[in-house]
């Protein structure tokens, strides 16, 4: 493991989440600039109707979806494509956007067809500002603290930003007007977006400020080089013992069998969930109870130091990014990954038939908890505009508006493939195999998608053997899932010191997996977290729990 290199990074997130001792001050300095304290707090507020939700007609599924975010399964592609968006909606404005990536930063517009073609179809220039996940914090701690705004910014990424409620609704647009209840349906595309998007994103103050970027229900996850993990022993119902054993028997030389990202943590979304914790908050009788203080996420955390301690981990974990992790797991280096689970339609292409991907099915912990897995945030995160004239605003909705065109039509197919003949061919069931150029030019390396787009469906082409194992897999886990009741809820103290909590927990974790400190470093990290204002949060969160129960 390399001890500089994850203190070079610890000392990067501190700058920028620490926020509390730097980002934070200008941050709400910036917020505060008119004089008036902004109260983020749903509590006691008129709350706006969420948007109403229309449905788009689109292709029946060959494999059934679910309403609260189990993917319809396609194993084909439409035929016959329909138009969802009638009339450009600019005409020729610039529109400058700022938005997380977790790609290589694309060619300019005139350089990249991809996006001179979006740009086209939008009738607008879009200017990015891509963010790489690792710069993330301390470059949107500068752009809040800034008066010089994009107009368009995408908050997402599960990153926790200092006073970023604060921010929003200082300096953001207010968009209850324009989506709230059947407002809504002059952008029929973000009508289509479920109702449970819009609650997990959440009000501010009582008030619509976005429009969430959706996500289905499964969320990190363990995925699995399948073919290794068989040979080396995996079984339904394995136990805790088992995953170890299968672990250690993937592992031989310079293979192992557990990789992970710094973010990632060794997999400390999949493990502590596995043993019975909560997702970061458990909702007990109205009373909000942090994970990090229970029984079961401490458990998790000592079975992730017996498998480093069994050497299973790539030795540099906490000095890996996700991109060379990811690297790491398509080449055979490590047989498994934690990563969110958008990653399956990027990783399928991205194996090329080497091996059968899948994600694991949590294993039962040897604490005789019931185990669980990490059910997403209905977005990965949300959208917001500077404030400007009602026609402005109305404008960049029906930019957002065509990239949530569903799939099924011909603005999907844009957006999602590009260009056919040049950046994607059809095999001969119709599904668009990406060219060369595609596989530089897409919405990795050009975000648009992180800042809109449709609601998720289970398509992966060239690959329904793919979406059946895959469909199958979220069938059987749906019921394992474990929903965070902290989605959609705002608390003053989380905004204000949320991100130094977070910044504690990351690095005592980081600490003692790697061996550099005894687990009882945790329960003092525990203390220290609830004086610095987890107890607060809890407070603040049940507050608002009740005011929208």
């Amino acid at each position: 493991m390399s001890t500089s290199s994850f203190s070079r990074r610890t000392l990067l997130r501190s700058i920028a989440a620490g926020g509390a001792a730097l980002a934070a001050p200008s941050v709400l300095a910036a917020c505060s600039s008119s004089g008036t304290k902004h109260d983020v707090s749903n509590a006691g507020k008129s709350l706006t109707p969420w948007p109403a939700y229309v449905p788009f007609a689109g292709p029946a599924a060959d494999l059934p979806g679910t309403a609260d975010g189990i993917q319809p399964g396609y194993l084909s592609y439409p035929k016959n494509l329909v138009s969802a968006v009638h009339d450009k909606p600019g005409s020729g404005q610039t529109i400058k956007v700022m938005t997380i990536s977790y790609g290589t930063p694309p060619k300019s517009a005139s350089q990249n067809k991809f996006w001179a073609a979006v740009n086209e179809a939008l009738g607008v220039n879009i200017e990015f500002t891509v963010v790489p996940d690792s710069d993330y914090m301390t470059k949107m701690a500068t752009m809040m603290a800034g008066n010089d705004l994009p107009d368009v910014i995408n908050l997402g990424g599960g990153h926790t930003l200092p006073r970023e409620a604060e921010f929003v609704a200082a300096k953001c647009a207010d968009l209850s007007s324009y989506v709230a209840g059947d407002a809504i349906k002059a952008y029929p595309n973000l009508a289509n977006l479920p109702t449970y998007a819009w609650q997990d994103m959440g009000r501010i103050a009582g008030k619509i400020y976005g429009v969430p970027v959706q996500r289905s229900a499964p969320g990190n996850c363990l995925w699995i080089n399948n073919d290794v993990f068989t040979a080396a022993g995996m079984k339904d119902g394995w136990t805790a013992d088992d995953f170890l054993a299968v672990a250690k028997a993937a592992t031989h030389g310079k293979k192992y069998g557990l990789g992970s990202s710094q973010p990632a943590l060794f997999g400390a979304d999949v493990h502590p969930l596995a043993f019975g914790a909560p997702q970061e908050w458990k909702l007990d009788a109205g009373a909000f109870v942090s994970a990090y203080t229970t029984d079961e996420y401490r458990a998790g955390l000592e079975f992730m130091v017996k498998l480093r301690q069994a050497g299973l981990y790539e030795p540099n974990v906490l000095g890996t990014s996700t991109v060379d992790c990811k690297t790491y797991f398509y080449n055979g280096t490590v047989a498994s990954m934690p990563d969110g689970f958008g990653a399956l339609t990027t990783s399928v292409p991205s194996i090329k038939g080497a091996f059968v991907l899948d994600a694991a099915v949590p294993y039962t912990p040897s604490n005789g908890a019931k185990p669980g897995m990490d059910r997403a945030r209905g977005i990965f995160g949300y959208t917001v505009l500077k404030k400007a004239t009602p026609d402005r605003i109305k404008l960049i909705l029906r930019v957002l508006e065509y990239l949530a065109a569903p799939f099924g039509t011909k603005e999907y197919e844009l957006t999602h493939f590009g260009i056919e003949g040049t950046h994607f061919t059809r095999d001969g069931q119709g599904s668009p195999i990406p060219t060369a150029l595609g596989q530089v030019e897409n919405t990795v390396n050009l975000p648009i998608k992180y800042l809109c787009d449709a609601p998720q469906v289970l398509y992966l082409p060239g690959q329904p053997d793919a979406v059946k194992r895959n469909h199958a897999w979220q069938t059987k886990v749906a019921p394992m899932l474990v929903r965070n009741p902290r989605f959609g809820r705002q608390s003053e103290t989380s905004t204000r010191v949320g991100a130094a909590i977070e910044t504690l927990r990351t690095d005592t974790i980081g600490s003692i997996v790697a061996g550099r400190k005894p687990l009882s470093a945790w329960d003092e990290t525990v203390k220290k977290m609830r004086a610095q204002g987890l107890d607060q949060i809890a407070e603040e969160y049940a507050k608002d729990y009740a005011t929208n129960h």
